[in-house]
């Protein structure tokens, strides 16, 4: 039986870039097959449950704006009737895939038993809602920022009862990620940092962020869960400074601690804006480093300092994303997900499903320019020319060579090079003609 929620909104289907109609895919077709293979299985959408049904709409200047029948999410009627609502529009999508924290499925409790036995309750009830769908779970994680126990970090908390229950909380959401068959299993850190180090002491910090992830990786070999274990960087926000800031530093911090052949990363176009980068430079790092996880797609509001959330827009931007996404072979066990929000002022149901709609469409535009891209092979052209003088084996040998036998050839062979073009706005042209 349907709520009403979504009344009078039926299922969306692919008309083409001609359409007209503010409900329909212009660009996302489920079964166009791109480079050998269905849209649907390369791109993998997932819907993420947090800023789709569990925010309110608040910003840090004002309160809720949304009026939704599942709200106060305070009872596990109201979570059984937010996991209805969510299903029906993984529906009318046709989304394979959604995410959640803890957090967003049921009501925090307080306390770590009622926690365990209300995200147990809502698990199999999200299992017998699988049953009838064709949506499976992308990636769980726990929600360890949001709750005041979570002020001074989870795992890089300095109270040892806060590690207990945060390693008790990441355990409890693991298992429910294992029984709901999910693919990867996620850990944000949120408040894994600091404000002042006045108050802090970061090698301990860090060690314990180190051994709180062994611990997880230990426990996924244990219970024999399948997917992958990822880690989302991000900068700041809440945190001043936060231990796991782009992928460069994850994947330092992963090596360190010997969980570079257990952990890869998960990657929010949001965070990389806050940390300095575009989202192609975190992929493309990631990917030289084999740690490509997942990707969550979001834009920022580039004339706001702060992580907005937003569906994305631009096709360029995406475009350049997959192309590196591509280039790496493609998801394996990860996807796309909606790590996006509406606006506070769009309040109606049709406003939520558009969002959706839009940003697939986006994704999906981005993703055949990437493939076309990939397919004319003018990129590849472009990087064999710049780095051709490598391929002699003069150039090779160098790199076995010394600092005196270079300085030696240098004399003797009179090298004396003259710079060369980079040549970047025909490349930058190059991509404009593909999206």
């Amino acid at each position: 039986m349907k709520s009403g929620f979504f009344e009078g909104i039926e299922t969306i289907s692919y008309e083409g870039a001609d359409s007209g109609s503010p409900l329909a895919f212009r660009h996302y077709n489920p079964d166009e097959i791109v480079m050998g293979k269905r849209m649907e299985d390369h791109l993998r959408f997932a819907v993420a449950w947090w800023h789709s049904f569990a925010w309110e709409g608040g910003d840090p200047f004002g309160g809720p704006t949304f009026e939704r029948p599942w709200y106060p999410q305070d009872d596990m009627g109201r979570a059984r009737m937010k996991a209805d609502i969510a299903f029906e529009m993984f529906e009318i999508l046709g989304q394979p895939y959604f995410c959640w924290h803890d957090a967003d499925i049921r009501p925090d409790q307080g306390n770590y038993a009622d926690n365990l036995r209300t995200l147990e309750e809502i698990t199999d009830y999200i299992g017998q809602k699988m049953e009838g769908a064709g949506t499976k779970l992308l990636w769980g994680t726990a929600n360890m920022f949001s709750h005041r126990r979570w002020m001074s970090g989870a795992s890089t908390n300095p109270d040892p009862d806060v590690f207990a229950f945060a390693a008790a909380t990441v355990k409890s959401c693991i298992d429910a990620t294992h029984k709901l068959g999910g693919e990867n299993y996620v850990l944000w850190g949120g408040r894994e940092g600091y404000e002042t180090l006045l108050n802090t002491n970061i090698g301990t910090e860090l060690d314990h962020m180190g051994r709180f992830l062994n611990m997880v990786v230990e426990y996924k070999h244990k219970i024999g869960f399948k997917g992958a274990i990822l880690v989302e960087p991000k900068p700041q926000e809440p945190s001043k400074h936060q231990y796991d800031y782009d992928a460069a530093t994850c994947i330092g911090f992963l090596r360190k601690y010997g969980l570079e052949d257990e952990v890869k990363l998960n990657l929010e176009q949001g965070h990389a804006i806050l940390a300095g980068h575009s989202f192609e430079h975190e992929i493309a790092v990631a990917t030289a480093e084999g740690m490509l996880g997942s990707i969550d797609m979001n834009r920022n509001d580039y004339q706001s300092g702060w992580d907005t959330d937003q569906f994305p827009n631009n096709t360029p931007e995406v475009a350049l994303a997959y192309y590196h996404i591509l280039k790496d072979g493609g998801f394996s066990t990860g996807g796309t997900n909606f790590d996006a929000k509406i606006r506070r002022q769009s309040i109606d149901a049709q406003d939520l499903v558009a969002a959706h709609i839009g940003g697939m469409d986006i994704c999906a535009r981005g993703f055949k320019a990437a493939a076309a891209m990939i397919q004319d092979g003018g990129m590849d052209a472009a990087l064999a020319e710049r780095y051709s003088g490598w391929d002699t084996p003069a150039a090779q040998s160098m790199l076995e060579s010394s600092l005196q036998d270079i300085s030696d050839r240098v004399l003797a062979d009179h090298i004396n090079p003259e710079p060369k073009s980079g040549r970047q706005e025909i490349l930058e042209n190059y991509v404009n003609r593909f999206v």
